[in-house]
């Protein structure tokens, strides 16, 4: 459903506060943090019909929730048979959006996709909009809100669940073929310096980084202070916090952070209902004892966590590859 709205804007004073500070960054060859980003190049419908949201979005009392899929998944995949229903028996407002090929394809036009959500959404509404991503989903966003500055007041907190924010060792495999988000996550990649350039976070949201030492796909993530995942720059307030902080016996591997896990989901709706980032103090050592968190069914995981599994598998290797990675698109540099 579409709705005519405009979307919810910030005090003029804190706008032109943060766009001075943005504009004396140094963010060498690549845009200023300030500069308005360009039109949405994917078509408009493509865009429209990629959102789909619970009935209660719509003029929602509470920021409601963007879910935004990791590699090889999409949102229905990714997310219906663990925080979609959780979320929604809960009576959290929540909305998905779809990106092509799985979010195997370029993340710059999967941003697109984000940047159009985050605008829609927020519309929706009538107020700022939470994000939740695992793995690439819990980074993209972040390419959204570094390319194009007016997304950032619209934007509560930004969730990621073992997120590739510096791009992950595992994909510097990729030397001949690979899909082209796989070229994009390598921690060297032109991509990741790009996403990375001049700040990480932005005033005004709230980053809860969601992390496992025993990450088998984004690695290294040994501590908050050089892994993969966190987020350290910026002037967002950040919460980087391994699952092995709060229960340290913590076994969650990286499809386990992005699904079942109830360190995670506990983190994630701490963030989603306090005033900043998820606290550590405030998540009950009491989740360390349960298998998986609310909206996980005990008669079905097991055939849930295998579908997940497989899907992830099955969408990697029907993904045509390519033998570089996609170029960077102009608005990407300064000039």
């Amino acid at each position: 459903m579409v709705v005519a709205s405009t979307a919810v804007g910030v005090p003029s004073a804190f706008a032109e506060e943060t766009s001075t500070a943005a504009s004396r960054v140094d963010t060498g060859s690549y845009s200023t943090l300030d500069r308005p980003g360009p039109a949405l190049a994917v078509p408009a419908r493509q865009l429209r019909t990629a959102v789909a949201c619970t009935a209660s979005v719509v003029g929602a009392d509470r920021d409601p929730v963007l879910f935004v899929a990791g590699t090889g998944h999409n949102p229905k995949s990714n997310f219906a048979w663990n925080y979609m229903r959780a979320f929604s028996h809960a009576g959290r407002p929540w909305c998905s959006v779809t990106v092509p090929s799985n979010s195997m394809g370029d993340i710059q036009v999967a941003a697109e996709y984000v940047v159009y959500a985050i605008r829609h959404v927020s519309a929706l509404a009538g107020r700022k909009v939470d994000i939740l991503g695992w793995s690439q989903g819990g980074m993209s966003p972040r390419w959204a809100l570094r390319f194009w500055p007016d997304t950032r007041p619209l934007v509560d907190d930004l969730v990621g669940l073992a997120p590739s924010n510096h791009g992950t060792a595992d994909a510097e495999a990729c030397v001949a073929v690979c899909p082209a988000a796989f070229w994009q996550q390598r921690a060297t990649s032109p991509f990741v310096q790009a996403l990375n350039s001049g700040a990480e976070t932005f005033v005004g949201i709230d980053y809860t980084v969601v992390y496992t030492r025993l990450d088998e796909v984004v690695f290294p993530n040994l501590d908050a202070g050089t892994g993969s995942s966190s987020l350290r720059t910026g002037g967002g307030a950040i919460t980087n916090v391994a699952t092995q902080d709060v229960c340290p016996l913590s076994v969650a591997d990286h499809m386990a952070l992005g699904s079942f896990d109830a360190v995670g989901y506990a983190a994630a709706t701490d963030a989603f209902d306090h005033v900043g980032p998820a606290s550590v103090a405030r998540i009950p050592r009491s989740v360390c004892a349960r298998p998986y968190h609310e909206g996980v069914s005990s008669l079905t995981f097991a055939l849930d966590l295998v579908g997940f599994t497989t899907a992830t598998a099955a969408n990697i290797a029907a993904y045509p590859v390519s033998a570089a990675e996609p170029p960077l698109k102009p608005y990407v540099f300064a000039g």
